[in-house]
């Protein structure tokens, strides 16, 4: 008898009667080919799935490592992960998990060096400490170079501001000495020697580098145009928040230190031009949201101070109309024609006698109506 004739012996199988089949072994080989096929892919789907999953950083509900994956009495697959599958294309992005690594390596911001406030007596702010800005002077050209932040002032400028035409034979000499001064309070960490990033020499002048400072002056006017914004867009309440977040930047005059010089008088005009527009435009926003009776207390100081504003005593009248005052409201606009009659020679504008004929007819636009959704 020979044994392990079932595995391809010359002696008869007792299972098919004495006659060995073509497809009796055939058929247990293609199971066993079958099997290790089965076996691969499972193999293969596992080192996928640890593949996937450390690119796009998922977790994994198995455990298996991908250089360790096998079946009882074989050998572990030590083969590198498979190649990596073609990039996706623009109708299927892969998406993108951001880790914390990944979004620290967005860059903030630069935060600016030094901050000047010129609505009023000048100040500077470095690294949120107000600094002193020594003697008066000192100051002064200081806040003459933060009136043209970003552009330089002659030396001969500022000799002529500072000394009101009549400069000291020491002139030249005082001025580096506050420009040496005032580099060391705004850079105080600049190592000797180095060049100044804050105040820079420019030719044969000085000037304050726009962008590595910031100015009051300049986010006023944002607030300002944003308020403005607002406003003709119907949007009232966001218009009352810029415009007041824009009037609390003020401390004083603009520029009080050189407001009176040739140089920077042009500039406090404009400002101040800006300043009123803009306690005007908030007093619109209060009528727009209803708020009569703070707009008229707010209106009666600001046209007593500023009696041939115009627009100014058109909302102080439509104010008082609104909040029961009928006869103060005509009042109002009455005492405005006589004065430009009498001061200037002229009539209101259309917009006032206009406003004056709808008082007496007590039109219903006059009357106030809530925005849909409060107008924010």
């Amino acid at each position: 008898m020979v044994i392990g004739a079932g595995l391809g012996g010359t002696c008869p199988s007792p299972v098919d009667g004495g006659h060995r089949t073509a497809t009796g072994n055939g058929d247990a080989r293609r199971i066993a080919e079958l099997e290790r096929e089965v076996q691969e892919l499972r193999r293969a789907n596992e080192i996928l799935k640890v593949y996937f999953a450390k690119e796009l950083d998922l977790e994994l509900e198995s455990t298996t490592s991908p250089l360790a994956v096998g079946t009882p009495g074989e050998p572990a697959l030590t083969e590198p992960p498979p190649a990596a599958p073609p990039a996706p294309s623009a109708r299927s992005p892969r998406p993108i998990h951001w880790s914390p690594a990944q979004s620290s390596m967005i860059p903030d911001p630069p935060r600016p060096m030094a901050e000047f406030r010129a609505l009023g007596p000048i100040e500077a702010v470095v690294d949120g400490r107000v600094l002193d800005l020594g003697a008066p002077k000192q100051r002064a050209l200081l806040a003459l170079l933060v009136s043209k932040v970003g552009q330089p002032v002659a030396v001969d400028v500022i000799v002529e501001e500072l000394w009101t035409g009549n400069p000291p034979p020491s002139a030249i000499t005082s001025l580096q000495a506050y420009v040496a001064n005032l580099r060391r309070v705004l850079e105080p960490n600049r190592a000797p020697r180095t060049p100044a990033t804050v105040l820079r020499t420019y030719g044969r002048g000085y000037l304050l580098d726009n962008h590595v400072v910031e100015v009051d002056v300049h986010r006023f006017s944002e607030r300002a145009s944003a308020g403005w914004e607002a406003l003709d867009r119907g949007k009232p309440q966001q218009a009352l928040r810029e415009l007041e977040a824009g009037l609390m930047l003020w401390r004083g005059q603009a520029y009080a230190e050189v407001a009176d010089t040739t140089y920077v008088r042009p500039e406090v005009a404009r400002l101040e031009e800006l300043r009123l527009s803009v306690i005007e435009g908030r007093c619109a926003a209060l009528l727009a949201v209803g708020a009569h009776e703070m707009a008229v207390a707010e209106l009666e100081a600001f046209t007593q101070a500023h009696p041939l504003r115009e627009y100014g005593c058109e909302l102080l009248s439509l104010a008082l109309y609104r909040a029961g005052r009928q006869a103060d409201a005509l009042a109002v606009l009455r005492t405005n024609q006589r004065r430009l009659a009498e001061e200037l020679g002229i009539d209101p504008r259309p917009a006032l006698q206009h406003l004056e004929n709808e008082i007496l007819n007590h039109a219903p636009a006059l009357d106030w109506r809530p925005r849909p959704g409060g107008g924010a």
